[in-house]
């Protein structure tokens, strides 16, 4: 059987109601990289992979060649991921980390900048 990664992984992502946006921002790609994965005839293992972890997809089903039953298995430990156009999305706990480290620094960088201009300005 001739299988179209690409087209079924784009089919079960439209069906599900799933945001192609936020599927990219969460997988870490733009959105162009996931419109050229549904155009691929064969997608490498780990992307479908990373997908079906990122949605709480089982793609076991449509891909039994790429993946046994039970490789999904720890989908079942987590709360679904709900990515609905309408509905807001909390941040992964990485990307939150990164955000705060962040702000860390541009606060930081704030008070040096307040700091330097007011040592010019006494000069």
């Amino acid at each position: 059987m001739n299988k179209h990664y690409g087209q079924i992984v784009e089919k079960v992502i439209r069906r599900d109601g799933y945001s192609i946006s936020e599927l990219a921002r969460l997988m870490n790609v733009n959105r162009r990289s996931v419109y050229n994965w549904f155009n691929k005839k064969r997608l490498k293992t780990d992307i479908v992979f990373r997908i079906g972890g990122v949605l709480n997809y089982d793609f076991s089903t449509e891909f039994p060649e790429l993946f046994r039953a039970n490789e999904f298995g720890y989908l079942n430990d987590n709360a679904p991921v709900q990515m609905a156009h309408d509905e807001v999305q909390t941040e992964p706990t990485f990307d939150k980390q990164w955000k705060d480290k962040y702000i860390v620094l541009l606060e930081k960088y704030n008070e040096l900048l307040t700091q330097s201009i007011q040592v010019n300005a006494r000069h």
